[in-house]
């Protein structure tokens, strides 16, 4: 990384730097050329301020630490120069309220180079931040850029193939290429197997020596909101999360020495955030997971290696639920950069056989994990065991189980074979009421917690107390473009955009004029 001194006029425009992150920087550009913009500034605004809101409130390093926002009209602008997000929601509401004021569809017209130009000008920005933040030992070295538009994505990566070959490309980890599809209709239950129905059909293209990740998406809250909180997963792949140690020669006792081990290396995923993580969701205490403590894993942040040998096979029938505590985990075969890609690919088929001879048996795995530290009385070494279930798909879950220390005595009284008439009949009744769904889905259910979160990062604004005129921190104005060229990098040269032909969209006009506090955020607050 550069370390080389910037003018003073840039030093005051970034923020101070934060300590070490592995999570890349954040660039979204948004083509705001769409003829559906009214709705997709609608969604896009409340989806990304709705992920942002949890990336604040989450205990921890943050995981979108730096945040850039460019939006593409004739040509790029910046709304919001690389950010430290945690630290700055009430400056993300007012950018989600200027990209709600901006005019509809039908005032740009379509297609040009803007998108290209914000990608130079957002990877020139964060070069000028990175050599910044160097002096003060921040390695935080890295950007994606997420691209979202409604221009056709083949028309987009040829544009960045004949522009970006000149580019200092040093730093950038992945370009998203995200063309935005209008529907009518789409059904809740069908976004999160669409999402992952995206992962799978989406196209990795290697031009230039770097990652162009192609995808579509649903132009609605749900597809979006699930596609921005993959920046809250863990990104670090310096290293795999999780060493699975079964017996080498598969489950025959007889045929293999005990000290023969088989490792399968993994990683970790979170399924679930954890509610303790999030500031004001409990009694005000904040506990994170302790990395050191026997009976408890964490996917984040990914600090330590753990060991998981399997003791035993289980049938799938025979775990019982009340037993099974804590978050749920996916293990997945890892991706660690620093394994050869023959060590890569061994591992993955392996995993994989693991995967289908599990489902094939219908059997689960009791795995005991090897403790990193010893306690301090007396050396002594505290195992806690988990469940691995097999699932159709290339992934394992994994679960802590209980062990005879935690148990607590239970009585489960055995069903009277008769009952009532008149009883029976009252509750068969009610059930009877009751709608029945296949599955349950929790794409169906909201409980107010973004309201929630947005209304406690909302709040200590208005307990600000009055400092003087010269203390005070810059404001963010939407409307001057002179504010926005005091913080954003110098702009490149641009040439013109070509006026092209555009369709018009018959949509509702009314959603892209919000106020910066939505009033269901100030009555949550009265």
């Amino acid at each position: 990384m550069n370390s080389r001194k910037v003018p003073s006029e840039t030093r005051r425009a970034f923020p101070a730097p934060k300590a070490h992150c592995h999570q890349p920087s954040r660039i979204l550009i948004v083509d705001v050329t769409s003829p559906s913009w009214t709705n997709t500034c609608s969604v896009l605004s409340e989806a990304l301020e709705n992920t942002l809101c949890l990336a604040c409130s989450l205990a921890g390093p943050c995981r979108v630490p730096l945040l850039s926002l460019y939006v593409v009209q004739n040509q790029q602008e910046c709304l919001l120069p690389f950010t430290q997000v945690r630290e700055s929601f009430a400056r993300i509401q007012s950018c989600m309220s200027e990209l709600r004021s901006l005019p509809r569809e039908g005032s740009f017209p379509q297609g040009g180079q803007g998108v290209v130009q914000a990608v130079q000008d957002g990877l020139q920005q964060f070069k000028q931040y990175s050599r910044h933040t160097a002096a003060g030992g921040s390695t935080n070295s890295s950007v994606e850029i997420t691209i979202l538009t409604s221009q056709p994505s083949k028309e987009i990566v040829k544009q960045l193939e004949r522009k970006l070959k000149d580019v200092d490309r040093v730093n950038l980890q992945r370009i998203q290429v995200i063309e935005v599809l209008k529907r009518d209709f789409l059904e809740p239950e069908d976004v999160e197997q669409h999402m992952l129905a995206d992962e799978h059909s989406s196209s990795d293209l290697a031009i230039l020596g770097m990652d162009i990740d192609v995808q579509t998406i649903e132009d609605n809250v749900i597809s979006l909101e699930m596609l921005f909180k993959t920046w809250l997963h863990d990104y670090g792949t310096e290293r795999e999360h999780l060493h699975l140690l079964l017996p080498s020669g598969g489950f025959n006792r007889a045929t293999a020495p005990k000290t023969t081990l088989m490792c399968l290396k993994c990683d970790l995923q979170e399924r679930l955030l954890d509610p303790a993580l999030l500031s004001g969701t409990a009694d005000g205490t904040v506990r994170p997971a302790d990395l050191n403590s026997p009976c408890q894993m964490a996917a984040w942040p990914a600090t330590v290696l753990y060991k998981l040998q399997v003791v035993k096979a289980l049938k799938s029938e025979g775990v019982c639920e009340s037993v099974l505590y804590g978050l749920p985990f996916i293990i997945k075969p890892t991706s660690c950069w620093q394994l050869d890609w023959d060590e890569l690919e061994l591992n993955q088929h392996s995993f994989h056989a693991l995967c289908q001879s599990l489902l094939k048996r219908k059997w689960m795995l009791l795995a005991k994990r090897e403790p990193q530290n010893t306690s301090p009385n007396w050396n002594i070494m505290v195992h806690s065991y988990y469940i691995i279930v097999p699932s159709d798909s290339a992934t394992l879950l994994i679960k802590a189980v209980a062990i005879r220390e935690l148990l607590l005595p239970s009585s489960f009284p055995a069903l009277l074979a008769e009952h009532p008439e008149c009883v029976q009949g009252s509750v068969e009744s009610a059930l009877n009421s009751l709608e029945v769904e296949v599955a349950y889905n929790p794409l169906h259910l909201k409980s107010n917690l973004y309201k929630y979160l947005k209304s406690m990062l909302y709040r200590p604004l208005h307990r600000q107390q009055a400092q003087p005129r010269d203390q005070r921190p810059e404001r963010h104005q939407p409307k001057q473009h002179q504010s926005r060229a005091k913080a954003t990098v110098a702009p490149l040269v641009m040439a013109p955009s070509p006026v092209q032909a555009f369709r018009p969209a018959a949509v509702r006009r009314d959603s892209c004029e919000r106020s910066l506090l939505p009033k269901e955020y100030e009555e949550f607050l009265q």
